[in-house]
């Protein structure tokens, strides 16, 4: 049997966590070493030798565990949000510096990363585009990560801007959604959610609707994992699934 990669959780504690601490635990190329949670403190991850950490944190605390991650030449694989282009650019610089690897993915659903990339191919054929986000209630930021993502990928598809439709009276402000470079966000935050995102593409005479729902915290998991199993063998700093994945 191959060896074990030993691996820490920051952020066992939470509902993500605790779903990757199982699936680690469950898998026999992998050992789980260090489950940290909020009143533990990093160097628990050092002391237990761990060579991968994933971090499921929160956004005002992500920046400085990777930047503690990559300085002790632990493999860094990221699903919190709170990273900024800038964050992930200079935590990128810092990988760079040294021996650990850093991966950074918005979602690790593999039909979320399906989903962005029909959107990004579709995005050139239509002339409007808008995103709905549906999660968790106790979700802390507002748009996703992944909506945010998916309208990058457009946008970067596309040779020209969108065609925005002007709205002249919004008499309840904030009723269009975020504005992300012609693509329009709403955000909806319910109980009983866990992760659901539409992307609706309009021309004259038809829309298209893309979308994809995770219903359970265990759809992450497959994409987690090939992310611990792969961090390593990355060039530099990643962003994305897809790019784990032949497609």
């Amino acid at each position: 049997m191959a060896p074990s990669t030993r691996v820490g959780v920051i952020g066992a504690e939470g509902r993500m966590g605790s779903a990757t601490c199982g699936a680690v635990d469950a898998d026999d190329e992998l050992k789980l070493v260090a489950k940290v949670g909020r009143s533990d403190s990093l160097e628990v991850l050092v002391e237990n030798g761990a060579e991968v950490a994933v971090d499921f944190t929160t956004p005002d605390a992500v920046r400085a565990n990777v930047e503690f991650v990559l300085d002790k030449g632990i493999h860094a694989v990221v699903g919190a949000t709170g990273l900024s282009p800038e964050d992930i650019e200079e935590l990128g610089t810092r990988a760079r510096g040294g021996t650990a690897r850093l991966f950074v993915a918005p979602n690790f659903a593999m039909g979320a990363v399906l989903m962005m990339r029909f959107a990004a191919e579709a995005a050139p054929l239509f002339d409007t585009a808008e995103i709905v986000e549906r999660h968790h209630e106790k979700k802390l930021d507002a748009p996703s990560g992944t909506s945010l993502r998916t309208a990058e990928l457009m946008n970067e598809a596309r040779d020209g801007p969108w065609h925005v439709t002007q709205t002249e009276n919004e008499t309840l402000p904030g009723s269009r959604g975020g504005d992300v470079s012609g693509i329009r966000v709403h955000s909806i935050r319910s109980a009983g959610s866990v992760a659901h995102q539409e992307v609706v593409l309009g021309s004259p005479g038809e829309t298209l609707t893309i979308r994809h729902d995770s219903l359970d915290r265990t759809s992450f998991m497959p994409g987690v994992l090939l992310a611990i199993k792969k961090v390593a063998t990355l060039d530099g700093p990643t962003v994305g699934l897809e790019h784990l994945l032949d497609l």
